[in-house]
């Protein structure tokens, strides 16, 4: 009796083939992470902590108004007890109350999706229904686990401004 031999079929050895598929694997959920950074949109905003605290923020769009303290709006563009978001700067400015006047990050803090209204005293986020209190930018609904960061802004006249 003969015994079989094995012989393997030309081609890569499982090992090279078993490493290349991780290599790809990785260099797609590399891809995938970087694209999330990039969409997160955190470096145009700047959190407020007291009105003396100064902006730092830059890396806003390339609109006129992208620099901190441009001319952002006029107050009368901010309806009472609403407001608006002003994707460019990727901020939003309500007015809770007659000339009170907030400024929130306007990229939502569940997965970065740019928040596109303002109804009813809340600032809504559509990709995943999340909203946030125009008083505060606290959860108000949804998949949301913090706040929207405080922006801050200058009023001057009928001019806001972002800081800095």
């Amino acid at each position: 009796m003969t015994s079989a031999s094995f012989h393997p079929a030309a081609g890569p050895a499982r090992r090279t083939v078993v490493a290349a598929a991780g290599a790809a694997g990785l260099t797609a959920v590399l891809a995938a992470c970087s694209g999330s950074d990039d969409a997160s949109g955190d470096t145009g905003t700047v959190p407020s902590g007291s009105p003396s605290q100064e902006a730092g923020g830059s890396g806003s769009g390339g609109g006129e108004n992208a620099g901190a303290g441009a001319a952002l709006a006029a107050t009368a563009d901010i309806p009472e007890g609403g407001g608006k978001v002003f994707p460019d700067q990727k901020v939003v400015v309500t007015q809770p109350a007659a000339g009170d006047f907030k400024a929130f990050s306007a990229t939502c803090t569940h997965q970065g999706c740019a928040v596109k209204s303002v109804a009813d005293g809340l600032i809504n986020c559509p990709c995943h229904n999340s909203s946030f209190s125009i008083t505060d930018g606290s959860v108000q609904a949804g998949p949301a686990p913090k706040p929207l960061p405080a922006v801050q802004i200058t009023v001057s006249g009928d001019s806001i401004r972002l800081a800095g």
